[in-house]
């Protein structure tokens, strides 16, 4: 039997990592049992990132409004798990790019990898085609659109690759909140807006 997914939300010992996107992690789930066939494990998962436990999925999610300042031990996980081919979905609950949370995280990303790891994804990257087409790149968030943040639409993401396979997914956009809602209530939406959040998990798991 193929061993359920695993929604892991990593807790790290500096920001906020507790107090965001609740219902996310469901949502997502959720979309995945309902467009694919992928088994699931329905309750997210928290693990501290400088658990050795970590190197059990091939799945994690970190966000947070405030600092992010990794100690040695997980910034030596973090560093460890991506290189050996885990996956490590990023997003700034700020939606900014000059807010605490995104000038601490990316600082920690070139301690990890170098100054220059974290990169534009271009809009042919195969994670925007992975399951559903998004030819013009990463959707919008209604954050964005409604001029919250720093007032600007972010039309692209950033990565870090590692043998041309990318481990760390880092978004700016806010897409933890846009999905942050009872799963129930998808049916009031004229488009499911979570349909991005299948390609990143079967991304994660390709």
């Amino acid at each position: 039997m193929p061993v359920p997914f695993t929604f892991v939300r990593l807790s790290y010992h500096s920001g906020d990592w507790d107090a965001v996107d609740e219902r996310m992690p469901a949502n997502l789930l959720h979309s995945l049992v309902q467009y694919t066939k992928v088994p699931v494990e329905p309750k997210e998962k928290v693990v501290a990132l400088d658990s050795p436990a970590l190197f059990g999925y091939p799945f994690c999610y970190l966000s947070g409004h405030r600092l992010v300042q990794f100690s040695a031990a997980e910034k030596k996980n973090f560093t460890q798990y991506v290189r050996n081919g885990g996956f490590v979905f990023v997003d700034d609950c700020n939606h900014d790019i000059d807010g605490l949370f995104a000038r601490s995280f990316e600082e920690q990303m070139r301690g990890c990898f170098g100054p220059q790891a974290l990169k534009k994804i271009p809009k042919t990257h195969p994670i925007y085609s992975q399951f559903f087409q998004f030819k013009e790149g990463p959707p919008n968030t209604g954050f964005e659109l409604n001029g919250w943040g720093d007032d600007l639409v972010h039309d692209y993401l950033k990565g870090i690759e590692i043998k041309g396979r990318l481990g760390v997914l880092y978004s700016n956009k806010d897409y933890g909140c846009e999905w942050d809602y009872d799963f129930r209530n998808k049916r009031f939406l004229a488009e499911d807006n979570t349909k991005f959040g299948v390609n990143i998990l079967l991304y994660a798991l390709s």
